[in-house]
């Protein structure tokens, strides 16, 4: 192995800094007590307690005061500057089988040591964004070579490094260029593949880690609650361990497995239960529902009494601390609660899910449906039958991405992000367990929950001017539900409204809801879904699309599409996590994007669907709402074509020749 030249680098660096008039700071210098407290208490880049050293740090400042931390690692070493991982990740902490941590990407690489010190002054909640740079440089023929890779850590981008670029000299951190770097740094987003990846990583870490508490409290016979009390145990233990502005966090050392009645583990709970909702803005009957409904759980004596110096509650909350909360305080915005009930549902029914309504539509399918129904950042979005919110957050995701796709302005942009929250979402739910999700959920999402309703839908009264309507309704109400359907359009002024539903309610078994939607709506597209619901409810679906305010008419063209092959692989093993029971096994990516453009009279990429195989159907239907399936309109070809025929004859011709062989 050839001589670290690391001083060497860094010395050459740090000459440029100051050639530049940069100002920085050495390894033992102090920025800011900020910086220098998040950097001592962070994980060091061994894994141990210890402080963290960068090479060199700066503090950028722009024009506006925008502070931006740049923390610089310094290798001498061909090779040495960045380590990826197969998919093309900067390459941080990996674990062994038995779930052992290693540093060593860390410790070894120079961009990937910058990253975990960028990672460490956000953990530290002073600052949301950093820039980290790695330089290396090494000696070949008596000739040193130095190389240098930037890239920019952000809360916006769940803390993905995006990379700045490659440069031969600090000079794009001089004063004089920070303004046109900040604009470039803002430029840098996560592009709908990159999120969707990311997306589908956290769902997966989550949903592993809620089946394993769940799991431990199924295992333990001493916790005899029901399915309900469940929910509200996981709901009450995240809000507990949510961050609160103004409330220390809690931690799992802070239960001391006291058994006083007074106080105890779960007093203690209640107690940052509470601080978490007055940290809220939502009015009192939300916050009363909610506490009626969990402070009865945190009240059982069994929970609370320790065993062993530890109560249970104590076990679970640390469970919960180390491998929930992570996954929720990351930017992204995820049905985690549809996750906590579909793993609930698992194990039982949900008690007050007689008539097995209450199922998750996949996230995959919210933002499709969402997509269909054109949602943008000026959208008003409802849910009257809403479950956990999951349609709403789907929502939300695409009128935040527009909105940062289409706003400069960040004060602007910000504005608009909160209207959307506060303002633009709008969901009902009757149910009064699973309403609790979808206020925990919208809460979450950054205090979305001003909206979220706990009422009758067909006998809640706004104003909302609702122009895009998503639902998945209760299959066991009137016309299997189209009776909703039916209610919302009639509601709204124009817009668009997509529908999940069992797919023989547009066969006449939503009659008269359906006959009557055409009176008002029109119907655009009917789609033959694949098995969503694997394993959760054995119907077949449908999505159905109409275009509000516009009476369907005869000769009206619906497009019927047979999506039964989506490109995914499912099946539903209780204990396994989604990466196994949801395959992408025949480009699912491409064949939901060619369906969205389908509908959408988008230019397609792919072709899998089409009427010339007959995938894809263009007639009409008749005004009775009875024929609105893809199967009633597949016309079956009984003649016999050219090609049928050379192909018979062909065969035949084959088959003579093969017995005249044998006889001879």
């Amino acid at each position: 192995m050839s001589k670290s030249v690391e001083e060497k680098v860094e010395d050459i660096f740090k000459k440029q800094l100051n050639e530049f008039n940069i100002k920085y700071y050495t390894k033992t210098e102090s920025i800011n007590e900020a910086i220098d407290s998040s950097l001592k208490n962070s994980v060091s880049k061994s894994g141990g307690s210890g402080n963290n050293y960068p090479d060199i740090k700066i503090l950028l400042e722009s024009s506006n005061m925008r502070r931006i931390p740049v923390m610089i690692e310094a290798k001498g070493t061909f090779g040495k500057l960045v380590k990826m991982t197969s998919d093309g990740d900067i390459e941080l902490v990996t674990y062994n089988k038995n779930g052992d941590a290693n540093y060593s990407s860390i410790q070894g690489y120079a961009v990937n040591g910058a990253v975990h010190y960028v990672n460490a002054i956000l953990d530290g909640d002073c600052y949301n964004e950093g820039i980290a740079i790695g330089i290396n440089g090494y000696e070949k023929n008596d000739n040193m070579y130095t190389e240098l890779d930037a890239y920019y850590i952000s809360e916006k981008n769940n803390r993905v490094p995006k990379k700045i670029g490659s440069f031969n000299d600090m000079s794009f951190l001089k004063t004089a260029n920070i303004n046109n770097l900040c604009e470039m740094l803002d430029k840098l987003v996560l592009t709908e593949e990159e999120l969707d990846r990311i997306t589908k990583k956290v769902e997966a870490t989550l949903e592993q880690k809620i089946k394993s508490i769940h799991q431990n409290i199924y295992d333990n016979k001493l916790i005899t609650l029901e399915t309900n009390e469940k929910l509200y145990l996981f709901c009450g233990l995240i809000m507990a361990g949510i961050h609160t502005k103004g409330v220390s966090p809690l931690t799992a050392d802070q239960l001391t497995g006291s058994d006083n009645p007074e106080y105890n583990d779960g007093t203690i709970i209640i107690n940052h239960i509470n601080a978490f909702l007055n940290s809220k803005n939502m009015d009192n009957s939300k916050k009363e529902m909610i506490q009626k409904l969990l402070f009865p759980i945190f009240k059982n004596t069994l929970l609370y009494k320790p065993k062993n110096g530890e109560s249970i509650l104590k076990m679970l909350y640390r469970q919960v601390n180390n491998d929930i909360i992570p996954c929720l305080e990351s930017n992204l915005h995820l049905d985690f609660t549809g996750k906590i009930l579909n793993s609930l549902s698992d194990w039982v029914h949900i008690e007050n899910d007689k008539s097995n309504d209450v199922v998750l539509t996949p996230r995959y399918v919210t933002h499709l449906m969402a997509k269909l129904a054109r949602t943008n950042k000026d959208s008003y979005v409802w849910d009257s039958a809403m479950g956990s919110a999951g349609f709403l957050v789907s929502a939300m995701n695409i009128m935040i991405a527009d909105a940062q796709n289409t706003i400069k302005d960040i004060d602007r942009l910000n504005e608009k992000i909160t209207n959307i929250k506060k303002n633009q979402l709008l969901g009902v739910e009757i149910l009064g367990n699973i309403y609790m999700l979808a206020v925990l959920n919208m809460i979450l999402m950054g205090d979305g929950c001003s909206n979220i309703i706990n009422d009758d839908s067909f006998s809640f009264k706004t104003d909302f001017p609702a122009n895009v309507f998503l639902l998945n309704p209760p299959y066991s109400a009137d016309g299997k539900g189209f009776n909703f359907v039916d209610a919302a359009l009639s509601k709204m002024h124009d817009g668009y409204g997509c529908i999940l539903i069992q797919e023989n309610a547009g066969s006449g078994m939503g009659h008269p809801y359906t006959e009557s939607i055409l009176k008002h709506s029109t119907l655009k597209a009917s789609i033959h879904m694949s098995n969503i619901f694997c394993g959760k409810a054995g119907v077949q679906t449908a999505i159905y699309l109409f275009k509000v305010g516009r009476p369907h008419e005869e000769d009206d063209i619906v497009t019927f599409v047979d999506f039964s092959n989506d490109g995914y692989s499912r099946q539903s093993k209780k204990k396994s996590s989604q990466d196994v029971n949801l395959k992408n096994t025949d480009h699912a990516l491409e064949r939901y994007a060619e369906l969205e453009a389908i509908i959408l009279d988008k230019k397609k990429n792919t072709n899998y669907y089409n009427e010339e195989n007959g995938l894809v159907i263009k007639d009409t239907i008749s005004l009775s709402g009875e024929d609105w399936t893809y199967s009633q309109h597949k016309k079956v070809n009984t003649k016999p074509s050219e090609l049928d025929f050379k192909k018979t004859v062909s065969e035949y011709i084959s088959w003579k020749v093969s017995n005249l062989i044998k006889d001879v």
